[in-house]
């Protein structure tokens, strides 16, 4: 019964409405995304200076997880606190409702990069792309966390600089939850959310597939798999097999890294 009602509340909640006033100073422009846990706008505060609003959504407000995760990306914002990671810059409850305020990242997504600005990635330019990505999963992980949402939105590019947004699925790496008790309904999405490093690593083969496929132009109309239809080095297959679990898998972040500097492109 419980499950149904917040079900119930999960369909008919409606994000604010565009310029709505939220904390006595923000103004909301427009809504940029909705998720399981919140809703996301782009603001001005009272200097209209833009930055980024997240609503924890009703349903997971009502229980004390849904809050405590809110809550946590708050807290791994101001742990990693890094020039590619938003900076937490407020965090407050207004009639009911919890929010934080994050800086807006300028930049695009490779899906933007690729498919409107017509951006192919090589297979060097491709691994090029993923080593620096990897440097700022590294300072993710030493910090003890582990985002769990690195998709093709969340990782942005502005010029030669790399950003990663959104750590409102973000986990600490020893962190016991309810994340981990979940029965998922397929083994992908299990191997996206578990609480581990090795979960940033198989989101990202699924990055470097993304780009890869930037620069495929399809020969045949057969189904093939990725390793039949890419044109990539045997080299290039196995560390993408090993970043996708396929074989015996990257542990840490610091093993690909080490892989890519001693095996690939010399």
């Amino acid at each position: 019964m419980k499950k149904l009602y917040l079900k119930l509340i999960e369909l008919f909640e409606k994000p604010l409405k565009t310029s709505a006033v939220v904390g006595g100073k923000y103004t909301i422009l427009q809504l940029l995304g909705k998720g399981s846990y919140g809703f996301t706008y782009l603001v001005k505060d009272e200097r209209a200076v833009i930055k980024v609003l997240k609503q924890l959504r009703k349903y997971k407000r009502i229980e004390e997880s849904g809050r405590n995760s809110f809550l946590l990306e708050a807290k791994a914002l101001r742990d990693l606190s890094y020039t590619a990671f938003p900076t937490l810059l407020d965090q407050f409850e207004d009639k009911g409702k919890l929010f934080i305020v994050m800086e807006y990242m300028h930049g695009k997504t490779y899906e933007e990069l690729i498919f409107i600005e017509g951006q192919k990635f090589t297979e060097k330019e491709a691994f090029k792309e993923l080593s620096e990505i990897l440097q700022l999963v590294q300072k993710i992980h030493l910090k003890g966390y582990v985002h769990r949402d690195l998709r093709i939105p969340n990782i942005l590019k502005a010029e030669n600089n790399v950003f990663i947004i959104d750590f409102g699925l973000a986990k600490r790496i020893n962190e016991s939850s309810e994340v981990q008790e979940e029965v998922f309904k397929n083994e992908e999405k299990r191997l996206f959310r578990e609480i581990s490093y090795k979960s940033d690593l198989y989101a990202l083969g699924h990055f470097m597939l993304f780009l890869l496929y930037s620069s495929y132009e399809p020969d045949s109309h057969q189904l093939r798999s990725w390793e039949e239809e890419l044109p990539i080095t045997d080299g290039t297959k196995r560390v993408i097999r090993k970043m996708l679990q396929l074989d015996a898998p990257y542990h840490h972040v610091n093993e690909l890294i080490n892989d890519l500097d001693n095996n690939l492109f010399k």
